[in-house]
């Protein structure tokens, strides 16, 4: 019997069990992957930051002593809630000014002592004032008179000296009539006792002349008199004035230093007030104590130095992170953020949220327009929609954000990351954006209109 070699060769060779194995696991493997390549991966970048208070007032603080003294009596412990008001400390003075139990009712006495001499001298300002006024009156009653007198020296001088021109006149008469009489009197014509006659005459109306030259040099002389009279009484009345009003100058410059010097006492009494109340350092606000900066009995600290810190009551939430200028150029106000809080276990995947187990949600609150060490700040609150944030959590812990973008498929997310290329911007844009951009299409169009008319 003969075989058939070659058939029965090919009868011999088989494929291996593992070799279908393998081809099989492959085949499920690409088939796999081609499903998952075209599987939605939502993009997202990552960025670190911290949990703070979205309201600056409600972050921890520290409380600084307002004045400088000496601690003499702590009222809290650390870790001790407190209420707006409630006393932390005690202080007393340090500063010798400030020793004397009695500083605020000895300043009191020196403002009423103050004041009543500033009562003084306005009274003493207002004699002043009337004393000018009287002096200005009898000035001017003064001269008045003194222009009578002179009116009336003039009106005597120019009655003596009609009266002196009569008795020259009268005198020349009585000379020539005296001289012709002795004429006559040598030719025989005339008696002695004629001649003795108009001597007596002649010699009458020489004193009639001595006597209104002299009237009338007097009256000159009063009437010079009289104008020295006018402007001695000016002169004296001015200097009256001007030493009354020297005197009230001075009065009101001393009323006026004295009334600065009891502002600014004033201002003392009322800043020594103030400052007893510093005396006691109290809470701000409702919170906890958490740090006591200075410790002990009769440690003594500065104007300014802390003293202790204070954690606000029921602070409003919020997650500082930090984004690179490229990655928050496509981030917007109110968009979504993933978050995982340091303490909190989480099963993330950052491109399926709806996988990832034991993140928060979050929206974003504010984004700085100056960046900080090259970076931007970005502020993340609660999204109430999504659920709420543990209570546990404090203020400082670490968290960890995701920055929801748009969804794409997987296999354009690992082309666009082996190219390093940006993500996608997504196409809800905010309202703002589109109001602009329908501005701007609006007036581009008017723009338009505008040429084609011209």
């Amino acid at each position: 019997m003969k075989y058939n070699t070659k058939n029965f060769s090919f009868s011999l060779v088989t494929t291996p069990k593992k070799i279908r194995k393998i081809n099989i696991f492959l085949l499920w493997f690409f088939a796999i992957t081609l499903i998952i390549l075209f599987l939605p991966w939502t993009q997202n970048f990552e960025m670190k930051g911290s949990l703070t208070s979205l309201n600056p007032a409600d972050r921890p603080q520290s409380i600084n002593s307002t004045i400088a003294g000496r601690i003499e009596k702590w009222y809290v412990l650390e870790g001790q809630s407190v209420k707006k008001g409630d006393t932390i400390l005690f202080l007393s003075e340090i500063k010798d000014k400030f020793f004397d139990p009695n500083f605020l009712t000895r300043i009191k006495d020196q403002i009423n002592a103050k004041e009543n001499a500033l009562g003084s001298t306005k009274q003493k300002s207002i004699a002043l004032q009337k004393q000018i006024q009287a002096l200005n009156d009898g000035l001017k009653f003064s001269i008045n008179k003194a222009k009578n007198k002179v009116q009336q020296a003039k009106l005597k001088v120019q009655s003596d000296s009609i009266d002196f021109i009569a008795a020259q006149t009268n005198y020349k008469i009585a000379k020539q009539q005296f001289d012709r009489q002795i004429k006559l009197y040598e030719m025989d014509l005339k008696s002695k006792v004629e001649l003795e006659s108009r001597e007596l005459k002649f010699q009458e109306a020489q004193a009639k002349l001595l006597s209104a030259e002299n009237k009338f040099f007097n009256a000159k002389n009063d009437m010079v008199n009289a104008f020295i009279e006018l402007n001695s009484i000016e002169a004296e009345y001015l200097d009256k004035i001007s030493k009354s009003e020297s005197d009230l100058n001075s009065t009101l410059a001393y009323m006026f230093d004295t009334e600065g010097t009891i502002s600014k006492m004033n201002n003392d009494f009322a800043n020594m007030q103030i400052r007893n109340s510093f005396y006691y350092i109290t809470a701000p606000q409702d919170g906890m104590i958490v740090k006591a900066l200075r410790t002990g009995i009769g440690e003594t600290i500065k104007e300014g130095d802390e003293v202790v810190t204070i954690m606000p009551e029921n602070p409003e939430l919020a997650v500082e992170m930090y984004a690179s200028a490229i990655d928050v150029a496509i981030l917007n106000v109110n968009d979504e953020i993933r978050l995982q809080f340091e303490g909190w276990p989480a099963l993330v995947f950052s491109g399926w949220p709806g996988v990832t187990f034991g993140t928060f949600g979050a929206k974003v609150k504010t984004i700085d327009k100056v960046s900080t060490g090259g970076k931007f700040r970005i502020l993340a609150t609660v999204d109430t929609e999504s659920g709420h944030w543990p209570k546990q959590i404090r203020i400082g812990t670490n968290a960890k954000g995701w920055a929801m973008l748009k969804t794409v498929p997987v296999w354009f997310e690992i082309w666009r990351r082996l190219n390093s290329f940006p993500p996608e911007f997504r196409n809800d844009m905010p309202l703002e954006k589109k109001l602009d951009q329908k501005k701007g299409k609006t007036s581009t169009a008017e723009e338009k209109d505008e040429k084609d008319e011209k």
